[in-house]
């Protein structure tokens, strides 16, 4: 922390083109801190720090909701000793009852205070409850727009029903504790597995298997290869495929795999793996 003299200040939950705009401001000492409201669920936890090279620093929402403007600012230069300027949205409040402004900060705090203005695309302004919007109604594509990367969750491989592989396809099946689902569904994404450094074409189930036990799954399966997921998976979304919905046989959800299998293939051939 000695050497930082420049902080981007926010939750920057999901980590989107928005929050790029604050961290492109910052100088070569830059370092983003990360308020925890307990509410992240884009990019949950130290999820954020696969989406910046820059160093992150969490602090708990509780450590610092009670403060007045300038216990705020005396915090920030208790924690950073260099600390020249300070980056933050248009929007940006803090302190007890959120009653400061950025207005406030170019007052209390002695060195420059960066306002980034309000980014937008196809005009509409991009914010992180915009984007769990999107993903709640399957509009992936909408929701990688404003995030400027695939929505991605991570978790640990789990044993499913075994179904898969014995009649159907072989899959991954995942716990996804944190993490924003998007809507229930059939989608075209990119899995990466255990400590591989590159993801692979695959097709993911969100959703209640309501062809089989009726239990909620998120199961992958990953094209082209027969793969044995030890430990983890990460799943990036590209493009929904369609609805969940019930089969009457196993055949003819294995005839609908098979379909959802070349719609994502089509999907993402386009794509550099």
């Amino acid at each position: 922390m000695k050497n930082i003299d420049s902080v981007a200040i926010g939750g920057f939950d999901g980590m989107h083109e928005g929050h790029q705009h604050l961290f492109g401001a910052l100088g070569g000492n830059g370092a983003v801190l990360v308020i925890e409201t307990g509410y992240a669920n884009l990019t949950p936890g130290k999820e954020r720090e696969h989406f910046t090279t820059l160093p992150l620093v969490y602090v708990p929402l509780d450590t610092i909701r009670d403060l007045d403007g300038e216990g705020f600012v005396s915090y920030l230069r208790e924690r950073f000793p260099k600390l020249r300027r300070i980056v933050v949205g248009y929007d940006f409040r803090f302190g007890k009852d959120r009653r400061y402004s950025h207005e406030d900060l170019r007052n209390l705090f002695d060195g420059e205070v960066v306002v980034i203005d309000e980014v937008r695309i196809d005009g509409d302004s991009v914010h992180s409850h915009k984007i769990r919007a999107k993903l709640i109604i399957g509009d992936i594509v909408g929701a990688n727009r404003f995030l400027g990367h695939h929505y991605t969750i991570r978790g640990k491989a789990v044993r499913g029903q075994g179904l898969g592989k014995k009649a159907l396809v072989p899959t991954v099946n995942m716990l996804t504790d944190g993490f924003l689902l998007p809507k229930e569904g059939v989608y075209a994404t990119l899995a990466c597995i255990d400590d591989e450094a590159h993801c692979r074409p695959a097709v993911t189930f969100v959703g209640h298997r309501v062809s089989t036990d009726g239990s909620f799954a998120v199961e992958t399966h990953i094209l082209d290869t027969e793969t044995d997921c030890r430990e983890r998976i990460s799943v990036s979304f590209v493009k929904r495929l369609r609805d969940n919905r019930k089969f009457d046989s196993l055949s003819a959800l294995s005839e609908q795999i098979r379909t959802d299998i070349a719609a994502a293939r089509k999907a993402l051939q386009r794509l550099e793996l």
